[in-house]
């Protein structure tokens, strides 16, 4: 299967049948060595990140509405050297937006915090697929989603309205599997709410709230992959979803 889906097009999605391999990545088997002096390298430059556990991609396809793939288990710092060496790897990785709407159907994005790999840069609240993220196997995007939410901004999304479906863009550094999350509050609501819980934080990952409240309002940092997901939304596609 390896990585079999069209690119930079938005794509709805009925199922995923994404499961977690309990065998090692080949990627990381194959780049120990680099893999531990990039992280020395890392870590000199940024001591505040940690070498915790995510998952990355061995293969990916699309097929009648469905995600179909397979992930394994890997340290962050083989994230980090993927991310250096990620053309022609055999690896790819995926990660899940709760495309936040509020009551005035505003988008609430965050920027990330300045001790963060993504320091200053603007997407939705969102982290990459960990192992607590899997069910018999089989990743949930929703309870990731709701999850890493929930750990940025305080909010929970648990009982927000959802979109019918999952939809997926896949670039060349990664694919984004969103979904939107429908409120009552409207945005500056939204936006005190989640700046009042950082304020509470020690080490908040995120600087703060964005509202976004049309496709040409693109805040500065924004996130290449986020433009194609900001203008889908303002375009009323699929209005239902």
């Amino acid at each position: 299967m390896s990585f079999d889906l069209p690119r930079n097009v938005i794509l709805p999605v009925d199922a995923i049948d994404v499961r977690l391999d309990p065998g090692p990545h080949p990627f990381a088997l194959s780049n120990a060595e680099a893999i531990a002096e990039n992280w020395r390298q890392e870590t000199a430059a940024n001591p505040a990140l940690f070498d915790g556990t995510v998952v990355l991609l061995s293969e990916l396809a699309y097929r009648d509405n469905r995600l179909f793939g397979r992930c394994h288990a890997v340290k962050f710092s083989t994230f980090m050297l993927w991310r250096k060496r990620r053309e022609n790897s055999g690896a790819e990785h995926a990660y899940a937006h709760a495309m936040l709407v509020a009551g005035d159907n505003a988008l609430v994005a965050i920027r990330m915090g300045p001790h963060t790999v993504n320091a200053g840069r603007v997407y939705f609240a969102a982290g990459s697929f960990e192992p607590i993220d899997f069910r018999d196997g089989l990743v949930d995007a929703d309870f990731n989603m709701i999850r890493e939410v929930s750990e940025e901004t305080g909010l929970d999304l648990s009982t927000a309205e959802r979109g019918r479906r999952w939809y997926a863009l896949s670039r060349e550094t990664g694919t984004v599997i969103f979904r939107r999350y429908r409120v009552a509050e409207p945005a500056d609501e939204l936006a005190r709410r989640i700046s009042a819980f950082v304020a509470t934080e020690a080490e908040p990952e995120i600087e703060g709230p964005v509202i976004i409240r049309d496709a040409t309002d693109l805040p500065d940092g924004l996130m290449p992959h986020m433009k194609s997901l900001i203008e889908w939304h303002f375009a009323g596609t699929d209005k239902v979803s």
